[in-house]
């Protein structure tokens, strides 16, 4: 018996054949451009890179003035979330092989800022919209009382009721992946709702009323259309419209 092969599976000397990608990258800058404009750059690559390996690339030796955020470069402080072939993304977590066209066809990569967020340069957004309302749900434990004598016990279903929105690492690829988001900048949107969610749930916490109260306006979880973006442009595989849903429906039911 033969083992089953797989047609389009590269093989390890392909993994390390250089190939060349042209990124088109919507370009700003507001000291010498009144609107953005596309400009190209064909950059060598690896199957195994990363697309932020190819961003850094142009910074360090195509064009120095051009601006991207970026920290860790393991997929966990959030900082290079952009558009990457109109889909939200996080940079450092897309790997070259997923993008490369088929039949050895040339690969041509956009790349843009997220949307309904100020572009201050390149692929660098204004974040303070954002930060203001995740801020403003009160993203912290809430009690009320004396201080406890010992460490606040929680059980595991306790625990594991807001788990997944413990895993929020605030990109804004979900805020910024929303249509209501871009049209009207002053819904809180869907990241600030899963941080109230992340507290709203947890049986240690007694400020539940208090965010619930913040999010019963014209701006906070009505504004949600549930069309799933968020949840599709999460990176780290959040229910973000499931949250939303459970926030609702705790208003609705007065029931945490």
């Amino acid at each position: 018996m033969t083992a089953a092969t797989t047609e389009d599976a590269p093989s390890a000397a392909d993994e390390h054949t250089p190939i060349t990608v042209t990124l088109k990258i919507l370009r700003f800058n507001p000291e010498v451009d009144s609107e953005p404009h596309w400009e190209s750059y064909d950059v060598p690559a690896q199957r195994t890179d990363r697309l932020l390996n190819l961003l850094f690339y142009v910074k360090d030796y195509i064009d120095g003035t051009f601006s991207f955020r970026r920290s860790c470069a393991h997929g966990v402080c959030g900082s290079d979330a952009m558009q990457i072939n109109g889909i939200n993304r996080l940079a450092c977590k897309v790997l070259m092989k997923d993008l490369l066209a088929k039949d050895g066809k040339k690969t041509t990569i956009t790349i843009a800022p997220i949307k309904g967020l100020t572009t201050l340069k390149d692929l660098y957004v204004d974040m303070d919209p954002f930060f203001e309302a995740y801020r403003a749900i009160k993203p912290y434990l809430i009690t009320y009382g004396n201080e406890p004598t010992r460490e606040r016990i929680q059980s595991q279903a306790d625990r594991d009721r807001f788990d997944d929105t413990t895993k929020c690492i605030l990109c804004a690829c979900c805020t910024s992946s929303c249509p209501v988001y871009w049209n009207d900048g002053s819904y809180f949107g869907p990241a600030a709702i899963v941080n109230a969610h992340r507290f709203i749930f947890d049986s240690r916490d007694e400020g539940a009323e208090e965010r619930l109260d913040i999010l019963n306006d014209g701006e906070g979880v009505w504004r949600c259309r549930t069309t799933f973006n968020c949840t599709d442009a999460c990176p780290r595989g959040i229910q973000v419209t499931k949250a939303i849903q459970e926030v609702k429906r705790a208003l609705l039911f007065k029931r945490v």
